[in-house]
């Protein structure tokens, strides 16, 4: 039981040292989907909130 213990400890300090170097691959995912969305808002934001107002005109008789 003891060295089960040891084993698991080596184990999770060894998962934690490899996943600290990994922050900035996160981060650089993180932004670039962030820059991602941004873009594609502005050039389908009017296109979108024309076919919303479309709907409802349609939909209220208006």
């Amino acid at each position: 039981m003891r060295r089960t213990a040891e084993s698991m400890r080596g184990l999770m300090s060894a998962l934690r040292d490899d996943e600290q170097g990994d922050v900035p691959g996160w981060v650089l995912v993180t932004l670039m989907t962030a820059g991602l969305v941004v873009v594609i808002w502005a050039l389908a934001g009017p296109a979108l909130s024309n076919l919303f107002e479309q709907a409802i005109a349609r939909v209220s008789g208006l």
